[in-house]
């Protein structure tokens, strides 16, 4: 990925940018991981809009992963939106002591922390302001004991906000996935979700295209219900691959519902975790 020669603020006028707040955005220094904790490799999974299956992705990328002997946690960054522990089952609250606070663990051996097993009900809100809510995803770096893992994946909320700004400046990411859906409004939304990533030095892995299609059950023929794919279009205007392009699959749906994600293989990514960052 190519770096920013010039700084883009059009309030600077040195030469060099330096004291410019865009040279800066690098200089926070990351949060320290757990004490307990040891994690090779960092992978987040964006979007620059809600509802095109953010958290299925990193659901199902985590399955792969855990499935080929991995060790693999999920760190729910989505504090007001959370899912992950819902598709797998999860309830009740997560345990802790002197030395933090531990994950819960899937049938598929998968470590998750999320907001949802901190609060009294999983239908809780929370009503948090921007700062507090990235306060706490840091916490999720910092007092989880995760123990060893080979692979983090982070679902983060949609957008450019505060909580993805916190996770790319205060986490080491080795390298994010965007989600997307094949809609014309979408490729706006995808390069914004990309130019961030480019300005904090981000490696993106590749695009992964939700909702591309629908398979009739009788004949087996694709019907594009939100239009053609422009996945292929995208990545190669970034200069970016594409992982994959799933289709609207009802059993999935179904598994998430009950809960029983674990036991879900999504043979559409099973190719994709190649372009993941080698732990």
């Amino acid at each position: 990925m190519s770096e920013n020669k010039q700084c883009s603020s059009s309030s600077c006028d040195k030469k060099s940018c330096e004291g410019c707040s865009s040279a800066k955005k690098n200089t926070i220094p990351k949060e320290e991981l757990n004490a307990y904790s040891a994690i090779k490799k960092v992978v987040g999974v964006v979007s620059g809009k809600g509802g095109v299956g953010k958290s299925f992705v990193t659901a199902s990328l985590a399955n792969e992963m855990a499935a080929k002997g991995y060790r693999v946690g999920i760190l729910d960054a989505d504090i007001t939106g959370p899912s992950i522990p819902r598709m797998y089952g999860l309830k009740g609250a997560a345990m802790a002591d002197d030395n933090g606070i531990y994950p819960m663990l899937t049938e598929n051996d998968i470590k998750i922390m999320s907001i949802n097993l901190l609060l009294p009900q999983e239908d809780s809100p929370v009503i948090w302001r921007g700062p507090v809510i990235a306060n706490m995803v840091k916490q999720f770096w910092t007092d989880v004991v995760w123990g060893e893992l080979d692979y983090l994946f982070v679902d983060m909320p949609p957008g450019t906000g505060d909580v993805p700004l916190t996770v790319f400046q205060s986490l080491p990411i080795d390298g994010i996935v965007i989600v997307s859906s094949p809609q014309d409004l979408v490729q706006m939304i995808v390069k914004k979700a990309y130019n961030m990533a480019e300005m904090m030095k981000i490696p993106v892995v590749g695009l992964v295209e939700n909702y591309s299609f629908v398979k009739c059950p009788d004949c087996g023929k694709s019907i594009y219900v939100f239009g053609e794919s422009k996945a292929d279009e995208i990545g190669a205007e970034l200069n970016i691959p594409v992982m994959a392009k799933m289709p609207l699959d009802p059993n999935f749906a179904s598994m998430v519902d009950a809960g029983k994600f674990a036991e879900v293989r999504n043979e559409y990514l099973s190719d994709a975790v190649k372009c993941l960052p080698r732990a």
